[in-house]
Formats: structure tokens, C-alpha cells, sequence
């Protein structure tokens, strides 16, 4: 999830000025409205070191009337917190009706920050979590918006932050010992709170990710973020006023996750290069594939991207060593009248690998959060359910002992109509190419912004996204090849180091 945002994404300062005076106003009114409505708002402020919680905390606040909220920052638990339940200074903490409580680091701590500083000290994570769900689960069904903001700055980013303060004698008491370790063991941490992230991402408490490198972009996410999640909720207490008036006029832009973004697709491998590189990983994959019949490893790779964006291409490079007996690949389209008939997911589940065997999914399940979100086939309270719905499955398949992979290949909007334009000309492969290709070319943005935020959401420790460059046909496949053969290496690894 978090490796995947890209972090590059600025504002400038003509933007930032207009989004914030027009977004601050309508909070304002937001906020006045939901007094009188009597939603009790809280506002998480969680993430990395460094990343600005505190500047963008105060910068919120400067919209909204001070008699409105109060501010609450977390730090270490005294004396009289230690002997209660964890969640109990956060439960004495919750707004009354009305009244926004705005928190700085959270009850996301004891899984977060206390976990990593004392990997020594016994945690029942699944306890904490459970907790944590339950505690947001009920005010949540009593009527409280809970907004759940992640900041994220990447590894080189915190260091320089993280120096500054350092460096000055103001600043130096920000930064401590753990700080530094947190940055030295950064993919350690980060995996972490991918996990939070992960196991506490609801519909009725989502996260939002928020790209923080550059401070005015993320103040803009911010402010829009919050305005948007309490027009949402006074429209569905029926509640009618000028909030309503006002969306209409925010920003088109309303700031989704950005990955595809980020994306080089300047990547690219010569002929020699691949040749060696695919006979290598092929050779390998083969004897990998005796083990995971031997030790009965089941293995699950799912395919989506781009038309034309070289599915086909990869699955043949990585099925063409593999023992025909012991794989499947499944093209799926349109579901059939029976398939309808039943949960969107039945006809997935009744082609999962048994123990031993590999499973490939020629475009997959998340069909529902993209072309049946974008088309209108399935209502948006469906659509939206179904982010945690298709991460539980995969979940269970993971804990069953399978791996997991899914890839989105990725190429831009010229190679595409490139690739269009030679799919037609070419006899041997004007089947590939159809009116509906075409028509879905005008919906790239739409399927941008849904692709984007089916990577964020979906990208777990368990069933990881993995994202090719895919303009360059070679560097793609080897790159699925690669990830497939280290991820199948390591899973049997483990397997073995288990069995002895």
C-alpha cells in the first residue's frame, strides 16, 4: 500500500491559495452545521516521523471556530493510564455531540509506534486490533465521523526533516534516539503501519493516505478531506443547508492516492538482456514448480492492466516451463447468467488452486471495483464494500499457506494506441482488438483514479500489488517473471525452515 503512493505530488502556490480559502470556507460552515446537528466529529492524525501532523493540525484549525473543538496529542502513558484498559484515556476523550475532538497520534500507538520500540514486551495484536475495530465500530453507529488521516514522506525525506530539526538547537529536542532507529529500520517501521493500515481500514473509518513531502499539497488534501467526509455525513442524516450548495463548488480535484502516476515507464531491457534473463528465470521457476507440488504450496497469481498492456504475453512466458499438469490459467469476462445468480466472488473461489498447484487469473476479481464500478454494474455501496471483502478472501487463501501475487501491467496512453493501431493492421491479431477497446480509452482518467485506488486499498503484506513498467515488452515479463520465481524461493524457504 504505502510503497506503492507517489510521494512526488506538489501544489502551486495559486492552487494552494484558492483551494484553501474556498475549502476553509466551506468548513466553516460544515462545521456549524454539524453543531447544529449534533455530530460528534473525531480527526486522527497519524503517520511517519516527520511528517508535518503538528503544521497540519494548526492548519486545519485556522478554518474552524475554536469553541468548536479541542486538540488532543498523544504521548507516552502515565502512571494512572498504565493501570486502566488502553482505550480508556481515548474513550474519556470523545466529543460530545456537536464538538470536534482532533487527535495527534492516536490509540493507533499500542499497534504502531509501542510495537516497534518494544518488540520485547507481549502484545496481543490481534487483541489490539479487535479492540480498536470494536471501540471505532461503536462510535461510529452512534453517529460520530471518524476521519483517519495517515501522513507519508518517504525514507530520504524523514532524514532530511529529521536533520533539520537536529541540526538546530530550537528544534533538537523533536528528535530522539527511537526517531533515528525508526529511520535506520525504515522498511521494518513501514511495514508496521501497513499492517495497521491494513487491519483497521473500514468503510465505516477509512484512511486516508495523504502524500506529505510537499506541505501546501498535503494541507489541500487535508482540508478538502475533512470537508468532504462531513458533507457526506449531514447528507446522510438527511440534513439540508448550505454545505450542499457549497460542494458543488470545491475542486474537481479531489486529490485520490496516486500511483500509476509515479510509474517509470521508461524501463526498458535489450534483446540479449532478455533473452538471458527469461532462459535464467524460466529454468528456475521449473524446479520451483517440483517443490511446490512436493511440499504442497498452492499459489495464487492474479493479472490486470491496461488493454494491450501485455497480460497475454507474460502469462505465456511464465506458464511456458511450468507442468501443464500443475497449473490452470482462467480467463475471466462478463460473468454468465449463472454466475450472476450468485456473490461476485463464487465463480473465483471455485478456481482456487488445491495444495501443490498454481492458479492464474487472466484479468481477476477486481473486475467489481473497476470496469463494474466505472460502467455502473454494481451500485457504489457495493463497489465500496468490496475492497475489505476482496481482502479477507485473500487473506484467507494467504493464511491458508498459499502466495499471493497480483500485477497491474502498466503502459501509457500512446503505447496503447500504438499498440492498438498494430494489433489492426496485423491479421494474425485483429482479434484482440474491439469497439469496446476504443471506447474505453475516453474513460482512462476514470480508470486511473479507480486503478489507483484499488492499489492503495488492496495492497497488503499478504497479497501484494506488484506494478510493471510495461512499455517495454521485455523488461515487463521478466520483471513477472522475477517477482514470481524470489517470492515462490522464499515462501519455500520458510515452509522448510518450518518443517525442521
Amino acid at each position: 500500500m504505502l510503497e506503492k503512493i507517489d510521494l512526488a505530488k506538489k501544489a502551486d502556490k495559486d492552487t494552494f491559495k484558492q483551494v484553501m480559502e474556498t475549502e476553509g470556507a466551506r468548513l466553516g460552515l460544515l462545521q456549524r452545521e454539524c453543531k447544529a446537528a449534533g455530530i460528534p466529529v473525531m480527526i486522527v492524525f497519524e503517520g511517519m516521523g516527520a511528517a508535518g501532523k503538528g503544521v497540519q493540525i494548526n492548519r486545519l484549525i485556522q478554518a474552524l471556530d475554536p469553541r468548536g473543538f479541542s486538540v488532543f496529542a498523544t504521548n507516552s502513558s502515565n502512571e494512572e493510564e498504565q493501570m486502566r484498559p488502553f482505550l480508556w484515556r481515548y474513550w474519556i476523550k470523545t466529543p460530545a455531540k456537536g464538538r470536534i475532538a482532533i487527535f495527534d497520534r492516536s490509540w493507533y500507538s499500542i499497534v504502531q509506534r509501542d510495537r516497534f520500540d518494544r518488540p520485547d514486551e507481549k502484545l496481543d495484536l490481534e487483541g489490539a486490533y479487535q479492540d480498536i475495530l470494536s471501540f471505532e465500530k461503536q462510535l461510529s453507529d452512534d453517529g460520530t465521523v471518524i476521519i483517519k488521516l495517515f501522513l507519508h514522506i518517504s525514507k530520504e525525506e524523514q532524514k532530511k526533516r529529521f536533520k533539520k530539526l537536529d541540526d538546530s538547537k530550537g528544534t533538537s529536542w523533536r528528535v530522539n534516539k527511537q526517531d533515528w532507529k525508526r529511520n535506520k529500520e525504515y522498511e521494518s517501521y513501514l511495514k508496521i503501519n501497513e499492517e495497521m493500515l491494513e487491519n483497521t481500514d473500514t468503510e465505516y473509518a477509512p484512511w486516508t493516505i495523504i502524500e506529505s513531502t510537499d506541505r501546501d499539497y498535503a494541507a489541500m488534501k487535508i482540508m478538502t478531506t475533512v470537508a468532504d467526509r462531513l458533507a457526506y455525513a449531514l447528507e446522510k442524516k438527511g440534513t439540508s443547508g448550505v454545505s450542499k450548495k457549497k460542494q458543488e463548488q470545491a475542486p474537481a480535484e479531489r486529490f485520490h492516492n496516486g500511483v500509476l502516476s509515479g510509474i517509470d515507464l521508461s524501463k526498458s531491457l535489450t534483446k540479449a538482456q532478455y533473452k538471458k534473463e527469461l532462459d535464467e528465470l524460466q529454468k528456475r521457476l521449473e524446479k520451483l514448480h517440483n517443490e511446490l507440488y512436493r511440499l504442497r504450496i498452492p499459489v495464487v497469481l492474479g493479472f490486470e492492466g491496461w488493454d494491450a498492456g501485455g497480460k497475454g504475453g507474460a502469462i505465456k512466458r511464465l506458464t511456458s516451463h511450468l507442468d501443464p499438469r500443475g497449473y490452470q490459467v482462467n480467463p475471466t469476462a462478463s460473468p454468465n447468467d449463472i454466475e450472476k445468480v450468485h456473490h461476485y466472488l463464487w465463480r473465483f473461489w471455485n478456481n482456487m488452486p488445491k495444495a501443490g498447484h498454481i492458479a492464474i487469473f487472466d484479468r481477476t476479481w477486481y473486475g467489481r471495483v473497476m470496469v463494474e464500478r466505472i460502467e455502473g454494474f454494481c451500485t457504489e455501496a457495493e463497489w465500496k464494500r468490496a475492497y475489505q471483502e476482496i481482502n479477507e478472501m485473500e487473506s484467507h487463501m494467504a493464511n491458508y499457506g498459499a502466495v499471493v501475487l497480483k500485477f497491474w501491467l502498466h503502459i501509457d496512453k500512446d503505447e496503447q494506441e500504438r499498440r492498438f493501431k498494430e494489433r489492426m493492421e496485423n491479421p494474425a491479431k485483429q482479434w484482440k482488438i474491439t469497439d469496446e477497446d476504443w471506447r474505453n480509452r475516453e474513460k482512462w482518467d476514470l480508470y486511473e483514479q479507480a486503478v489507483d485506488e484499488m492499489l492503495v486499498r488492496t495492497s497488503t503484506t499478504y497479497a501484494p500489488w506488484i506494478v510493471v513498467e510495461g512499455n517495454s515488452k521485455y523488461y515487463a515479463r521478466v520483471k513477472v517473471l522475477r517477482t514470481v520465481v524470489e517470492a515462490l524461493e522464499a515462501k519455500i524457504k520458510e515452509v522448510k525452515k518450518q518443517k525442521n
